[in-house]
Formats: structure tokens, sequence, C-alpha cells
């Protein structure tokens, strides 16, 4: 969670884009080199694995320009930044390789059904051979710096060319089984490169629309974020924390900082105040403090606060508790509180609350006003 140099400005801009020139150009290559030596063999499977380095060429161009793209500051239009232009290209780039992808199934299917048997040679061998061995580096190239820079683009260019190794692979295969068993493997081969690229395509869409349509964050980040706020002076918890991401390395996050009411309140607004300045100081965070006084020496309460967290525990464990108040009166007594219930809890609402009630009503006369937050 910590600001790094390479995940923050400029520094960030050029690794990707050194990233992405050398995507483009060990792309090219490839692709000029497989269409040339597929278009004179006839070998469908090693023009479709020529397509497939183009369009990998493609998508480089467009990392590229969503590096320069996600490195502009904030502005009036877009207050959060431009990060977000990396899942934008990322979601290009899946439609590209669909597209691809149908298209060279289609014209793999149709060199199957002409049942030709098609003949490599050893360039072919030679050439195919090199492209894994390409590939692969390519895949732990793009694997190293995305992890340095903290870059989905290129994660998926990872991912990417690590299939495009297996795609090569099925092409190899097909041209020596097509060549010494004199079936047409050649077009069976040019189906699964075909297929295995609609399969990166679609994993690729899905991941990204998931992130742009608001993808929970990391569980470790949350965890580095709650550990943080709690190590703050004077903070005695914290609860309904909000994280939200705005792109690779941006986030925004709101939380309850929970501080000793008795605490003086330009005290306690400090106190929320120097966990921000931590947070804008020190991480990729945007930390926005709600200041949250609790009672501490209130005997009755402290005892009936306690106690209806054990009951709620041996309900779920997964359950917690927070902003509990009581409300003592000579007729009637209120305790209010919120339940943050997991996402993962399978009973409804009216469920929850009816086992919440039960559960506070057993401790005496009291009127649970109980809200139930899904978290």
């Amino acid at each position: 969670m910590e600001q790094s140099s390479v995940t923050t400005g400029n520094a960030r801009e050029r690794a990707g884009r050194r990233a992405s020139f050398f995507g483009i150009g060990l792309n090219f290559l490839l692709a000029v080199c497989k269409l040339l030596v597929g278009y004179f063999t006839g070998l469908v499977s090693v023009l479709a694995d020529g397509f497939n380095n183009l369009s990998d060429c493609g998508s480089s161009a467009v990392s590229l320009v969503s590096f320069r793209i996600a490195a502009k500051p904030a502005d009036k239009e877009h207050p959060y930044g431009h990060r977000r232009a990396e899942y934008v290209a990322t979601m290009l780039i899946s439609c590209i390789v669909l597209l691809l992808a149908f298209e060279l199934l289609r014209e793999s299917a149709g060199k199957l059904i002409e049942g030709e048997v098609s003949r490599g040679g050893l360039l072919v061998y030679l050439l195919l051979g090199a492209s894994i061995l390409v590939k692969g580096g390519m895949f732990v190239y793009y694997r190293l710096v995305a992890s340095r820079i903290d870059s989905d683009a290129l994660r998926a260019a990872a991912v990417d060319s690590a299939c495009d190794c297996i795609a090569t692979l099925a092409a190899l295969i097909g041209v020596l089984i097509s060549e010494y068993a004199h079936v047409p493997a050649d077009g069976w081969a040019g189906i699964v490169v075909s297929l295995f690229i609609a399969w990166q395509g679609v994993g690729l869409l899905r991941e990204t629309s998931s992130k742009l349509l608001g993808q929970a964050p990391d569980p470790a980040l949350i965890e580095a974020i709650k550990t943080r706020i709690l190590s703050g002076h004077g903070v005695l918890g914290m609860h309904d924390l909000r994280v939200y991401g705005y792109g690779p390395g941006k986030y925004f996050a709101s939380v309850h900082v929970e501080v000793d009411a008795r605490v003086p309140v330009l005290e306690a607004h400090e106190i929320v105040d120097a966990v921000e300045r931590d947070f804008a100081e020190h991480t990729e965070v945007e930390l926005t403090g709600h200041l949250d006084p609790i009672v501490t020496d209130d005997a009755r309460t402290n005892a009936l606060r306690v106690r209806i967290a054990e009951k709620l525990s041996a309900l779920d464990p997964a359950w917690t508790m927070h902003d509990f108040r009581v409300v003592w009166g000579e007729q009637i007594t209120k305790v209010l509180f919120d339940l943050a219930v997991p996402f993962a809890c399978t009973r409804t609402e009216k469920e929850i609350l009816s086992a919440v009630t039960e559960v506070v009503r057993r401790e005496g006369p009291f009127e649970p006003n109980v809200t139930v937050e899904r978290e």
C-alpha cells in the first residue's frame, strides 16, 4: 500500500510505454514472419497464429495510448483522474481478440471441410519453435513489469503471451501431424488456436468489466488500510470502511474513526486529521475520516455491549457490531447499533433482524433498533 515512484507519476508511464513498445516490435516481427510463411505454405494454423500476433501488436498499441491517457492529472471533467483509461483499453483489446478469434475459426473450419493436407518444413518448425520461446520470454517480462507498476493492461498482455505459447504449440503439433500422418490436422489446429484466442478474450472482457462496475478491492489492501488506521494515536476502533478504485494504484476511501467521547472535540478532530494526513503522505489511498465518539466510561452500557456481542458472535462469527448506544429510560430502554453482515451470508435481512431482536430482548426489557449493513 506504500507509495512507489514506479506506480505514481511519469515513472509509471515510462515503464508502461517501454513495455508496450517492446510488445509492438516483437509481435510485429513474429506476425510478418508467420503471415509470409503461412501464405506461401498454405498452412492455416500458421496464418491464424500470425494474425494472433498481429492482434497482439494492436493490443500493445492500445496499451501504449492508455498509459499516456492514464498519466494525465485530474481535471474539471475527471476530478478522480484518468487511471481507468487502462480498463477501457483492456476492454477494447478484448473485443479485438474476440473478433479475430471468430474470423480464424471460420477460416479454419473451411480448411477442414476442404480436407486439404498441408505440409510444413524445417523453416516452419524453426519459426514456430522460436515463437514459443519469444512468447515465453514476453510472458515473464510482462509479468515483472505489471507487478512493478500495478498495470492491468500489462497483466492482460502477460496472459495473452502465455496463451500464445499454447496456441503456437498447438499449431506446431497440427503441422507435424498433417505432414507425417497425412491427415488434415492443420485445420483442427487452427480451430484449437482460435478457441484459445476466444477464451482469452472472454476472460479479459469479464475481468475488466467487473472492475469498471466496481469490483471489490483486494482483501490484502483492506487489511492494510485497517491496520494503518487502528495504529493511529487516540484511535479506539473503526467501522464502515469503504474503498473505491479509480484505476490501478488509485484509491479513495471513507471510514468512521472511533474516538473516546471524553476527548475534547478539537483534539478528537485532530486525531482523525492525523490519520488522513498519514494516508495522504505515505500511501496511494486518499482517505476521508468521519469522527465517531464512543462512550467508554458507562459500566452498564459496556457490560451490555459485551454480552450482546458474544451472543451475536455465537449466531455467526462473521457478524460485527458497531455504533452501539443505549438510551436508558424509566419505562423503555432503547438499544441501538449497526450490524455488519458479509454478502456471503444467506439469511435475509428479515431473518437477521428477527434473530438479533430475540438476542437483545433476552438481556432485559430492551427495545432494539438495529440497522443491518452488507459489507
